[in-house]
């Protein structure tokens, strides 16, 4: 079992950066792919990045290509979310979720780890 702890969020004006960090531990987490997922206020959450376990391959949702980057350090135990150019629409509670095969994002309550989230806004 992986445990999962978001950090890194905060209020940042548009234009802005902010890099979360997911740190695990229980498990080593090379063990996971991992995953970046957003929830806005009254919406559903949604897909934001994924990194492999490997770390070769990352994914992102259009909304944030360019501007997001996904990073693993796994001597660290922990996964990174660089967001640059921030945008009010990126206001959301930020969740990192773990897997032991691959992260989905079309059904996120498939992966099997999630940490408590944290809260990124963004003013414009």
């Amino acid at each position: 079992q992986v445990q999962l702890v978001e950090s890194g969020g905060g209020v940042v004006q548009a234009g802005g950066s902010l890099r979360l960090s997911c740190a695990a531990s229980g498990r080593t987490v090379s063990r996971y792919a991992v995953g970046w997922f957003r929830q806005p206020p009254g919406k559903e959450r949604e897909f934001v990045a994924a990194i492999s376990r490997s770390g070769s391959t990352t994914y992102y949702a259009d909304s944030v290509k360019v501007r997001f980057t996904i990073s693993r350090d796994d001597a660290k135990g922990t996964v990174y979310l660089q967001m640059n150019s921030l945008k009010p629409e990126d206001t959301a509670v930020y969740y990192c979720a773990a897997d032991s095969t691959m992260i989905s994002r079309t059904a996120p309550a498939q992966n099997d780890h999630w940490g408590q989230g944290t809260q990124v806004t963004v003013s414009s």
